[in-house]
């Protein structure tokens, strides 16, 4: 796959495992470990103690924070379990590292990658709450219900269609069959296609005025998450 090009050989995961473990058993942060570990890690997805795990996104969108919940399961032993959880939950690391940083611990490709899956798939989902929060806000100040259609209508102004109509282009272009309930994978897929679906339709400001108003979002939430951290 072409976000993780870097890698030339078939054993990139085993490598990483056994890096990752010697690493923290030598002495070395496990934070820093795991992220050298990513940047070793080959596969886009697999089965795991019987759970499937799906790292790249639509081939473009690198979820990385499953992938370390994947390599941490292996030194569990080795690390205080609420550096782990703030991490996988709370998205804050045990040690700050700045983005050229991280970029270079777990390689260009995988970072680019990770960049996808930032604005593509967590961005786009706070766009559709920040949206949905605003047409709730709308909704109470002119008496009507809390849950009276206000995703589809939040849909409707970001998109111009709503969640089902845009469900159905998805599955339709997909070739995705069967249940109408989406797995975990599939609304992450969903998100990015959304994502991408926007970009083409809407003009540049529009797209730039969007993202900020989600990542803004993303920053309050993250931080309202933050003060409950021991």
């Amino acid at each position: 796959m072409p976000a993780f090009e870097e890698l030339h050989d078939a054993g990139g995961d085993q490598k990483a495992i056994a890096y990752l473990k010697g690493a923290v058993a030598s002495g070395e942060h496990w934070y820093q470990a795991l992220l050298k570990a990513i940047h070793f890690w080959n596969s886009t997805q697999e089965d795991y103690n019987e759970r499937h795990y799906t790292y790249l996104i639509a081939g473009e969108a690198f979820d990385w924070l499953l992938l370390a919940e994947r390599l941490t399961d292996e030194i569990r032993d080795f690390i205080p379990e609420a550096e782990r959880v703030n991490l996988l939950f709370f998205d804050k690391p045990p040690i700050e590292l700045s983005a050229d940083e991280f970029k270079k611990a777990i390689g260009a490709a995988k970072y680019r990658a990770y960049l996808n899956y930032l604005y593509g798939v967590l961005s786009e989902e706070a766009l559709i709450m920040s949206t949905t929060n605003e047409v709730r806000k709308d909704q109470q100040s002119v008496g009507m219900a809390r849950t009276e259609g206000e995703l589809d209508k939040a849909f409707s102004r970001i998109y111009e269609l709503t969640e089902s109509e845009l469900l159905h282009l998805f599955r339709k272009e997909k070739g995705y069959t069967g249940s109408k309930s989406l797995s975990l994978t599939e609304m992450k897929e969903f998100l990015y296609w959304l994502f991408n679906y926007r970009v083409k339709r809407s003009d540049k400001s529009r797209v730039a005025s969007d993202t900020r108003k989600a990542l803004l979002y993303m920053q309050r939430n993250l931080a309202s998450k933050r003060l409950f951290i021991a």
